[in-house]
């Protein structure tokens, strides 16, 4: 293929995306006031939500998203449980270092003022190409914030609790849920000591995606942990597959927003030097394939089992000018659908990646265990010690899939036996032969975690109010 077809091609492929309109129904994130965390620079104090469904509906499903994860990666999934569970709002969180991110290219990009080549160079061409000048600040690829090795669970469930006062004062329920970590992060806050009583006491319910809180780490692993993070070298932030922040995050949200926009001119990535060569294919393809190949079950690599889906077939044998597409034929979760999940299209600010994961959440969250004091908690300031205390009017819904399976229904059944709550009180699935760990969240049409969340959603609903509904207890 001669390169006036490639270029022709390319400017084809972007002019359908200049002429397309944003996604019906487009949101964003309502940012609110967070946590006064100590050393952090006020502007930082704040925590987003995402909020899907009509205004006027008081119950809300608040969403906690995983390791290095955005609030943009559950809106696919509001939209369907909004549309379907009556009486719902469904907000997703935005945890406080997305406020680090250098949005401003993938923003053209969305407003159709920027080519994909336009974004790849700004964000990655640039460090194999000295002739880019124009590209994100140096000072972003380091970071090294000392104030932000505090941001771990106490923080987090902090800035949570701001969410969950504003969902609470729409006086109907609010529901907890949480992906992979956000898991561990809403066992922290429903077992939270908030001047003596649990954060539970103020929800109706508990979700857990493919993610939930195990026994907890011994006080000599949680100051080696602290150690580590404290060195003056010491980046804050997590290294997500091997790969650094924030270009993990970087190549996840380039990429999928590639995968929307230009789906089928050849892929930019796969040429690119610095991209590790098992996320590339061994023949020449799209955007669209590219993105599939590198996070699909089976082509991705185990280090990045926790970002995978089953997106279909693979690589197609057929091409367009010479590049493979993809084939989603048998798919879960379909693949444009998934890269909507991660580029955010249709909202500016936000993309469903977190480039910079606070190493010290990860930390925490191994001490929180199912709720009951423990050494560690003492080492790493959480306070989650009210786990034999939680309502028994609590309902819970755990889906294990690929990375926590059996083990997230049998911590749900823990963590209710030691509060008395009733095993009819739970709804437990394990889909972990089935269901890779993105799948809850991306599988469309036919998707068992979502049938049964709504299900759970109506059990929820039909719930005596608590008491002092419009109030939250604690919030300073």
């Amino acid at each position: 293929m001669g390169k006036t077809a490639i270029r022709f091609a390319i400017i084809a492929c972007f002019a359908a995306f200049l002429a397309s309109p944003a996604p019906a129904g487009a949101v964003g994130v309502t940012w609110m006031k967070g946590f006064a965390a100590p050393g952090t620079p006020a502007k930082y104090d704040r925590v987003g939500v995402i909020k899907v469904g009509p205004a006027s509906a008081e119950n809300v499903l608040v969403l906690e998203p995983g390791t290095s994860a955005g609030a943009a990666y559950f809106v696919p999934l509001a939209r369907w449980i909004a549309s379907t569970a009556k009486g719902w709002q469904v907000w997703s969180v935005e945890r406080r270092e997305n406020l680090l991110e250098d949005q401003s290219v993938l923003n053209l990009a969305k407003e159709g003022k920027a080519s994909p080549a336009e974004v790849f160079n700004y964000y990655l061409g640039w460090l194999a190409n000295s002739k880019i000048k124009r590209h994100i600040p140096t000072s972003d690829l380091s970071l090294n914030l000392a104030f932000a090795k505090r941001w771990g669970m106490n923080v987090a469930v902090q800035d949570l609790h701001r969410v969950i006062g504003a969902a609470k004062r729409l006086g109907g329920k609010v529901v907890l849920g949480g992906h992979s970590l956000g898991g561990a992060v809403v066992t922290a806050y429903a077992t939270w000591n908030f001047s003596g009583r649990a954060g539970a006491d103020d929800l109706a319910g508990l979700v857990y995606d493919d993610g939930a809180s195990f026994p907890g780490e011994s006080a000599a692993q949680a100051s080696a942990a602290l150690q580590k993070l404290d060195a003056p070298a010491q980046t804050p932030w997590l290294s997500f597959g091997g790969i650094s922040a924030p270009f993990a995050g970087l190549f996840n949200a380039i990429g999928s927003l590639g995968a929307r926009i230009a789906p089928d001119i050849p892929s930019l990535g796969q040429t690119f030097p610095l991209l590790p060569a098992y996320l590339k294919p061994p023949v020449p393809v799209t955007n669209l394939a590219e993105y599939g190949y590198a996070l699909n079950v089976g082509t991705s690599p185990m280090s990045l089992s926790a970002a995978q889906a089953h997106l279909g077939k693979g690589v197609s044998a057929r091409t367009i000018h010479g590049y493979h597409t993809w084939d989603g034929s048998g798919a879960l979760t379909p693949l444009k659908r998934f890269a909507t999940m991660f580029s955010g299209l249709g909202m500016l600010s936000v993309d469903g990646t977190e480039w910079y994961f606070p190493q010290r959440l990860t930390d925490d969250a191994a001490a929180v265990g199912n709720g009951i004091a423990n050494p560690a908690q003492s080492v790493l300031d959480v306070h989650s010690t009210m786990g034999r205390h939680l309502p028994k009017t609590l309902k819970i819904y755990a889906f294990g899939a690929a990375l926590g399976g059996a083990l997230v229904p049998a911590a749900t059944v823990a963590l209710a036996k030691q509060s008395g709550i009733p095993m009819r009180n739970l709804t437990l699935l394990n889909r972990q032969s089935t269901y890779a760990h993105n799948d809850p969240a991306g599988a469309f049409p036919h998707n068992v975690f979502f049938t049964n969340l709504v299900r759970f959603l109506g059990k929820v609903a039909q719930l005596a109010p608590l008491p002092g509904a419009r109030h939250l207890h604690g919030l300073q």
